[in-house]
């Protein structure tokens, strides 16, 4: 079962008219909790469900979590939280997960956005800018000017970063829809770039597709896929019966190794958590990728997928909260 913490709102902010940031203040006491990476999120109660949303403040920025939600068409967590969320406020969260974080924030960095996709993407570019030495460049796709979430802070980071900083803005009420071969333009001259990809399914597959056209590494293009949580973190989860089948499994977690006997019918994240290690998870549904991990040797069945594609389970890719193991011997590792 996650820890949930109780956060007070400080304040909700209107970027847009359809966009809102509620503003987090921590206690000295739910600082160490709430440590996080650039474009790492966090797991709302909301209401009667559970919902992620990015983290858009930065690391160094200090005490106050800001995340940013935007409006959707039918969208139960987005209306509802634009809707009842105001100052004072209280509400149930678990610690900040996900994997969308740069490993180097000296690399020289290109980052797509599209519409609310800009809000890891917002937290990985001030943390890069502040923290780091690389050039950044920012292509960030709206539907119109009054789309533009963040538009008056990036206009001052590109000034105050001149040298560092390119915000390169599209606005489909005057370019249309970016096409595969109109996005590989954009970004062929920072083809030695690392690629960071958050926004709607047909805006990051166009980009993901520009990138692998001029050969960009499958390793250095980094997407964030959100879909509706449906089942509830918050809730007691109740132990999976164990049969007296067993499996030999090694993992490597923050350049340790671990050995154990994992039972066969429990699943590997919910194994390893009841070890004592600290392995990296947040919905525990399969609906985000919090606790993607790689299988270096051995099989695994997974119960749920919802995130991962075709070419990340051929990478050997898994969902650690839904992996049961198949063979007599497991390798795991997480990068």
């Amino acid at each position: 079962m996650p820890e949930i913490h109780t956060l007070t709102v400080a304040e909700v902010v209107t970027e847009t008219p359809d966009a809102h940031s509620v503003v987090f203040e921590l206690t000295p006491e739910q600082a160490e909790a709430f440590r996080y990476r650039p474009g790492q999120f966090l797991t709302l109660k909301v209401g009667t469900a559970a919902r992620c949303y990015s983290l858009s403040s930065a690391p160094h920025e200090g005490s106050r979590l800001k995340v940013t939600v935007k409006r959707t068409d039918g969208g139960y967590g987005s209306n509802w939280i634009c809707d009842n969320i105001r100052a004072g406020a209280r509400v149930e969260v678990l610690a900040p997960a996900g994997v969308f974080t740069p490993k180097d924030l000296d690399e020289n960095l290109l980052l797509f956005a599209g519409g609310s996709g800009i809000t890891p993407v917002m937290s990985i570019l001030k943390t890069a800018l502040r923290q780091g030495n690389g050039r950044i460049t920012l292509l960030y796709a709206n539907r119109d000017e009054r789309s533009v979430i963040f538009a008056g802070e990036l206009a001052a980071l590109s000034r105050e970063f001149a040298g560092r900083l390119t915000v390169l803005h599209w606005l489909e009420s005057v370019q249309g829809l970016p096409t595969v071969e109109q996005l590989r333009t954009l970004a062929q001259p920072f083809a030695e770039f690392e690629a960071f990809l958050c926004g709607p399914a047909p805006f990051m597959a166009a980009a993901k597709q520009a990138l692998k056209d001029f050969g960009l590494p499958k390793n250095r293009i980094h997407l964030e896929k959100f879909v509706s949580l449906g089942g509830d973190p918050f809730a007691t989860q109740a132990p999976a019966p164990e049969s007296g089948e067993t499996t030999a499994l090694r993992v490597d977690l923050d350049g340790t190794q671990h050995e154990f006997t994992w039972p066969r019918q429990r699943k590997l994240l919910d194994f390893l958590l009841d070890k004592g290690l600290d392995a990296p998870y947040s919905c525990r549904e399969g609906q985000c990728s919090a606790c993607a991990c790689r299988i270096v040797s051995g099989e695994v069945k997974m119960l749920d997928n919802e995130i991962l594609d075709s070419e990340d389970i051929a990478d050997g890719i898994v969902l650690a909260c839904q992996s049961v193991p198949l063979t007599d011997a497991v390798s795991v590792t997480y990068e």
